[in-house]
This record gives structure tokens, C-alpha cells and sequence, in this order.
């Protein structure tokens, strides 16, 4: 049995969220993404939103909401659902993930959900799936290139289930370059403005989809990640922040293809 570590729980509430910050952008508390962030972060404490983090030394942090509101293409009512979960430089490999996880599934128990989801992915912006598989969650749905939707039932109700219409959400949008993107991640803005820096330069037609309510990402997003994606002639492009040199050969790639088919 895993010992409890020797590190101090901070529950971020509405009522000090701007003097204790929420983790993210720490260093940058005036930047827009910032400001963005803890203005969506008011509205939904209200929601039954609930951040957790460590007080330092040690860095990790746990974002979770009730299921209904998540903000993921999910349906996942009556369940937990969580954003995010990260730990990160010195702090890994001493078990803080695990003890964020287990005060999730505590609150979700103590509130009668039927259990915890999270979605997942490999290698960018969402966290892996090993630390939930340890946990004793499993995946119910996958989706390219490497979604896992992992969720711990708590009793017989159905299992959250991924929105698949991505592809037709995105053919939408068949002309130039879009950007969908909320305030969920405060790293969001500096990657919309990579994209739409990337298409001046190549003079490629642009816009911005905003996504203001949970409903939103739901309806409109063209991936499972839901609150940030990149969707170029009706096509997804990308779904995680790209360095402008990556986005640019991605560009080039999806014009070489197009050119290919015709």
C-alpha cells in the first residue's frame, strides 16, 4: 500500500483563485491567456468545477467537473470528468499523481456520480493513460490518432461515449484555415496566434471559431480534445499547439495532398 507523500493539497476555490493561480502560466499572470483562463474559471466553479494542486516545492495539479459540463466532445453525465492532470520536473516518480487521482474519485463517490473520465492521449497536451490503467480505469472508446476516453465505474450505468461526427464538423469548414479554441487551456492563446501568423505569411484565408459554452465544443469542435483544433480546406490539421516551422510543413503536406487527389 502506497504511503501518502509529504506534500500539501490546495483546493482552488472562486474565492481564491486570483491570489493562488490555477497552475498553468504561473509566471505570466498578466498575459492574455492567463486572464482568459481565470475569467473562464469564475464561471465555472459554479459549474461544480474543482482544482486541486500542491503547495511548493512540489508542482502537480488536478482540473475536474461534473460531467455535463465538461469540455471535451463526451457525453459523460453523472460522471466525474476531468481536464487535466499534470505533475511535472522533480515532483514525478514520488506518486503525486495517484493521490490527485484518488481525491477526484473521492469527490465523485462523495457526490454520487456513477464514476471518474478523463480523455487521454500520447504525447501532447492531454496526459497518457498509464496512471489511470494503474488505477484500475479502463478505456471504453479510442479515437485517432491516439484518444483513449478511460473511465473507473462506480456501479451499472452506461459509460461516458466520445461524439464521432469530428470529420463532418470539419468539412464544414472547407475554405482556408480555422482555428477553433476556448479559454479552458490559458497555452491556447499563444498557439491561435502561431496559426493565424502562419497564414498571413502564407496568405491563406483565416478565421477564428470561439467556443464560449461547454454546449459549443460539443456541437462544433472537429476533435475529441474539444477546446483547441486547427482545420485547414476541411480537414483537421492539428489538435495541439505546433511550432510554426511544424505547421507550416503541415500546410505544405495538406496542399501536396490535395494537389495529389485532383
Amino acid at each position: 500500500m502506497s504511503t501518502k507523500p509529504r506534500a500539501k493539497l490546495i483546493d482552488v476555490t472562486v474565492e481564491n483563485v486570483a491570489e493562488r493561480g490555477f497552475f498553468c502560466c504561473m509566471s505570466k499572470p498578466k498575459a492574455e491567456g492567463y486572464q482568459r483562463k481565470l475569467n473562464w474559471l469564475r464561471a465555472r466553479f459554479a459549474e461544480g468545477m474543482r482544482i486541486k494542486m500542491y503547495e511548493l516545492p512540489q508542482r502537480g495539479f488536478i482540473e475536474y467537473i461534473p460531467g455535463e459540463y465538461a469540455w471535451r466532445t463526451v457525453e459523460a453525465k453523472g460522471y466525474m470528468f476531468i481536464h487535466c492532470l499534470w505533475v511535472v520536473g522533480k515532483s514525478k516518480g514520488q506518486g503525486l499523481g495517484g493521490w490527485l487521482l484518488k481525491a477526484c474519485i473521492k469527490d465523485a463517490r462523495e457526490a454520487g456520480m456513477h464514476g471518474v473520465a478523463m480523455l487521454t492521449s500520447e504525447g501532447n497536451w492531454l496526459a497518457g493513460k498509464e496512471l489511470l490503467l494503474q488505477h484500475g480505469f479502463r478505456s471504453v472508446a479510442q479515437a485517432p490518432p491516439a484518444f483513449n476516453l478511460m473511465v473507473m465505474k462506480f456501479d451499472n450505468a452506461p459509460a461516458p461515449a466520445l461524439l464521432d461526427d469530428w470529420v463532418k464538423k470539419a468539412e464544414q469548414y472547407a475554405h482556408g484555415l480555422t482555428v477553433f479554441r476556448s479559454d479552458q487551456c490559458p497555452y491556447v492563446d499563444d498557439a491561435v496566434k502561431t496559426v493565424l501568423n502562419s497564414a498571413q505569411r502564407l496568405g491563406i484565408k483565416n478565421r477564428i471559431v470561439e467556443l464560449k459554452t461547454c454546449e459549443q465544443v460539443r456541437n462544433l469542435s472537429p476533435s475529441p480534445y474539444g477546446v483547441f483544433s486547427i482545420v485547414y480546406n476541411g480537414e483537421l490539421l492539428s489538435y495541439h499547439y505546433l511550432l510554426e516551422k511544424e505547421l507550416l510543413q503541415r500546410l505544405e503536406k495538406f496542399k501536396g495532398n490535395k494537389n495529389g487527389k485532383g
